[in-house]
Formats: C-alpha cells, structure tokens, sequence
C-alpha cells in the first residue's frame, strides 16, 4: 500500500470517527432533551388533575422533591390575596421555616435573588408576572443553596406552573363564594369538610401534633335581643377578624353558622393551642362589647389534641363535650381534655 493510500485511508478513518462522535453528542442531546421534556411532561399531568392553589403548591413540590430536595414552597399573591405555603418538615424546624417563609413573602421585596436565614435556611423567590398582576414564589431549602442546574429546571417549570396558578386563582375566585361564609369572610363548614381529612392524614405520616378547638359566644344571643340583629352581625364581622388577626396562616378557621366557630392548629400540640386560645378569650374580653350592664360578650373554648386512633366523627364528639363543659364551668374560658 502507497504511502498516498494509507493517509487517505487514515484521513477517512478519522473523518468517520469525527461523524460518529458527533452523532454520539447529538444523540446525547437529544437523550437529555427528551428527558426533560418528559419531565415537563409529567408536571403537565399531574397540574392538569388538580384545582386549587393549595393542592398546586403541593403537587408542584411533589413533583420537584426527586431533584431538587427542599423544605418548602410558598406562593404569595397579595393583588388577590391568595397565598399558601407546602412544608415538609415539623417540629421547631419547620415553625422556625415557617416563619423565614411568611418573612420573604410579605417583605415587599420584589428582588429575584437568593437569601439566608439566621438559622441557615436558604432560600431563593422568584416573581411570577401575568398581564393581570404578580405573585411570589420561593422554593426553601435547608444547609445549601439552589445550584445553577436547580435553578435552570425551576426556571423552566415555572412555564407550566404560571399557567396552572393561573388557572387554580380563576378556579377560587369562581367558587369561592360557596366556600367563604357570606358574613364574616371566614371559611365555610364546606371546606372544614374538605381540608379536615387532609390535615388528619398529614399529621399522622409526618408523626405531627394536630389541635382543634371549638369556640362558642357567650351572650351573644342576649347582643341580637337586645341591641338587634343587625348589631349582631357587626359583633360577628368584629370577632372574626379578632380571631383571623390572632392565628397563624397554617391554621383553618372556620364559621361553623350562628355563633360557633371550629379552630384545627396543625403541627400543635394542645399544651401551645391553649396559649393560643387563652389569647383569643382576652382579645374578646378587651372589645368590651356588653348586651346590658350585666352581661358581657365572651368565648368559650373547648380543645383536644387528636388521638391518632379516634376518627373525624369522635374527635368532634369530644370537642363538643369540653366545650359544654367549658360552658357549664362559668363561661369565658378555655376547658382542655
């Protein structure tokens, strides 16, 4: 063989090597491109089955946790006043996320940046813009911050979950009225029925604490008798916003109808709901809101922790009877189990 045939044997040899090792990158782009488009794909599907921003924020975390591992998610929307925050965690750790959340979202930091706990929580907000308004969303992670290849998938999710907040925000507003009480604008017994089942549930896989109190006015019948009805609507609207301003934005509060309201604290054990609810009976106390000169507006209080072999059914029950017996022991108190 010719020293000419041998170069261009080489020469084509090498060429061909070239094509296949570009074939082989194009191949792995494409391998990686369909992946993540399969990726997306699957958060298209699980977004496409759920209706409620609640419900958004968490199968949002769901399907982000196997690659990006975090505490927390939280979505603030302060044109529509919508917000809700997904925590995995529990115990001090998670209050004190938390707590580091509810700071970041009603800062009115409108910077995308990245920031750092005192106790070491990193955490990264974005603001998600519509041609309506803009909401704020920060993903919390613990002992390390987002890394360029986190961020870049966050980055591009946040296409699919624009739209589906979107969609769930319409979806409230649209029923919201079925689920809100008219008068009070607390939440109704409807959504008690709806989110009560899910608490219970998170509260026994996580191993968390879950408290619920039934608060009753004292007196309040003696308010419409006396000062009328319209004056009693008033005291309602008044005490629910005692009561909204005094708890936390991971407790539900609910108007039961008429006079009666239904506290559930999640990741709380009775002992801190009763410090919670001695609060509350003071904060009514101080309206110093009288039907006569004799009789005052007040609140009883019954609670329990739940047992964690007791259904829906008998934990109410035994609410029901601490409150009568908060009652019957001179009204304006807290009876606990």
């Amino acid at each position: 063989m010719s020293m000419t045939t041998s170069m261009l044997l080489n020469n084509s040899f090498d060429h061909n090597i070239d094509k296949i090792d570009q074939v082989m990158v194009e191949l792995d782009h494409f391998r990686r491109q369909t992946e993540r488009l399969d990726l997306m794909n699957k958060l298209h599907g699980r977004m496409a089955g759920v209706l409620e921003l609640s419900g958004m924020i968490e199968a949002y975390s769901v399907w982000l946790m196997p690659h990006v591992e975090h505490e927390l998610i939280g979505y603030n929307n302060q044109v529509r006043a919508k917000k809700h925050l997904f925590c995995s965690g529990h115990g001090p750790k998670r209050r004190s996320i938390i707590a580091f959340a509810e700071e970041l979202l009603n800062n009115g930091d409108r910077e995308v940046h990245a920031y750092i706990s005192e106790d070491g929580h990193y955490a990264h907000k974005w603001l998600i813009e519509t041609a309506e308004d803009a909401g704020i969303l920060i993903i919390l992670k613990d002992e390390t911050a987002l890394n360029i290849a986190e961020i870049n998938l966050i980055n591009e999710s946040l296409l699919i979950l624009v739209e589906s907040l979107r969609r769930a925000l319409e979806y409230e507003e649209l029923f919201e009225s079925a689920r809100k009480d008219a008068l009070t604008g607390l939440a109704n017994r409807r959504v008690f029925d709806e989110r009560i089942q899910g608490i219970m549930d998170g509260a026994r896989r996580y191993k968390r604490s879950v408290t619920m109190a039934s608060l009753d006015l004292d007196h309040f019948k003696q308010i419409n008798d006396n000062l009328g009805h319209q004056q009693g609507d008033r005291v309602l609207k008044q005490v629910a916003g005692v009561f909204q301003q005094a708890i936390r934005t991971t407790d539900l509060l609910v108007r039961m109808g008429g006079d009666e309201f239904i506290l559930v604290m999640d990741d709380t054990s009775q002992e801190n709901g009763r410090i919670l609810a001695e609060r509350l009976c003071q904060a009514i106390d101080g309206l110093e809101i009288w039907a006569d000169p004799q009789t005052k507006l007040g609140v009883s209080i019954g609670m329990a922790e739940w047992e964690k072999e007791e259904s829906l059914e008998q934990w109410l029950e035994r609410v029901d009877d601490i409150l009568y017996n908060a009652k019957s022991d001179g009204r304006s108190r807290v009876n606990v189990s």
